[in-house]
């Protein structure tokens, strides 16, 4: 059955779920969000890969980003979808195909914005970040992705959440001297230079930073450590995984920087490094729409795609429909009335002004 973006919200999030996508399936999804938007007359639409652009063109003097991503992580016995108790249930309600029906509704029924609007659903953001859609074109066609703010529809329950942490991911390594453990003067103990790493990692001050009025928690951990051989061995070499979480007044080479000196002396591997989102709710195309969702603005604790946008020179916020805290569960659902709030919020902020 085609996808009908004029049914009822719950029913078409429905009809886009059932539509399995999992990450590198989602052809037949697209092909059908295709099929959708392409039908809207107002509408400029670009595929690439399994990602789709849909941009307004009215002359307006802003142009905001909606964005959402199609796949989902596998399947787990919860599909086909059902509703229930108000809620609408299965594999990608919360994430986030709830805020992709919110988008693409919108995008069919709104055809003269206050903004002009760009919007993007995308291919493969739950796998390696090197296959992600939306990374493939910002690299590839940064052009369609050009405007002054940008909402990230990933699930916030309905609440502004702005930008988004960075993090920084690395192994320090120490190294020792193989021996065995009744003659261990013979050889140098790696596990035990660890303490020196660890002395330093709990001792780093974790700073509360504000950034445009939200305050973000950094902090530095331990998250995994390895080393040793057997039970009657010195072991000659040990590591520590470490994970910052850095703010978004921090550029990534800002973050390693600060960690190379923290650590300085010690052998440093990084595994990961990705920038943090600064929320941009200076700008006046977020203060609108804040005005029309309503309530306080929060900061993201945890790396979004909206990280993607800042490094194109964009501010951007998560908002979304559902509980975060139910993505990738086996019972993931999305709350109707998120689905209604969402889309009646972006629906204020977008809507023409009255002459």
């Amino acid at each position: 059955m085609a996808i009908d973006p004029h049914r009822d919200l719950p029913e078409l999030l429905q009809q886009i779920v059932d539509v399995e996508s999992v990450s590198g399936n989602e052809r037949q999804l697209c092909d059908q969000v295709e099929q959708v938007l392409r039908a809207a007359p107002h509408l400029e639409v670009t595929r690439n890969g399994n990602a789709l652009v849909a941009r307004t063109g009215l002359g307006r003097q802003e142009r905001v980003i909606i964005a959402g991503h199609l796949d989902t992580v596998p399947v787990a016995g919860n599909l086909p979808s059902t509703r229930r108790d108000g809620n609408v249930i299965g594999r990608g309600t919360c994430d986030m195909k709830g805020g992709v029906a919110v988008a693409l509704q919108l995008a069919v029924q709104l055809s003269s914005p206050r903004h002009d609007v760009t919007w993007v659903f995308y291919d493969n953001e739950e796998v390696a970040s090197e296959l992600n859609g939306l990374g493939r074109l910002s690299r590839e066609a940064p052009e369609l992705l050009a405007g002054e703010f940008a909402v990230l529809m990933e699930p916030t329950s309905a609440r502004v959440e702005g930008g988004c942490q960075g993090t920084m991911r690395f192994w320090i390594t120490t190294r020792g001297t193989a021996a065995h453990s009744a003659r261990s003067w013979l050889g140098h103990n790696a596990i035990h230079d660890l303490a020196g790493v660890l002395e330093r990692l709990a001792s780093f001050p974790v700073e509360q930073v504000e950034v445009e009025g939200l305050t973000f928690r950094e902090g530095l951990n331990a998250v995994q450590v390895s080393g040793g051989v057997a039970g009657n061995v010195i072991p000659d070499t040990c590591r520590v995984h470490v994970n910052y979480r850095y703010a978004p007044d921090k550029s990534p080479e800002q973050a390693q920087t600060a960690m190379q000196r923290l650590f300085e002396g010690y052998e440093m591997e990084v595994v990961d490094l990705s920038p943090a989102a600064r929320p941009g709710l200076d700008r006046p195309a977020a203060q609108e729409f804040l005005a029309a969702v309503g309530g306080e603005a929060a900061p993201k604790y945890g790396w979004t795609d909206v990280a993607r946008f800042s490094q194109l020179g964009i501010p951007a916020v998560n908002f979304g429909p559902a509980d975060a805290n139910k993505a990738h569960t086996d019972d993931e659902f999305c709350p109707e009335a998120d689905l209604y709030a969402c889309a009646e919020a972006l629906t204020r902020w977008l809507a023409p002004q009255e002459a």
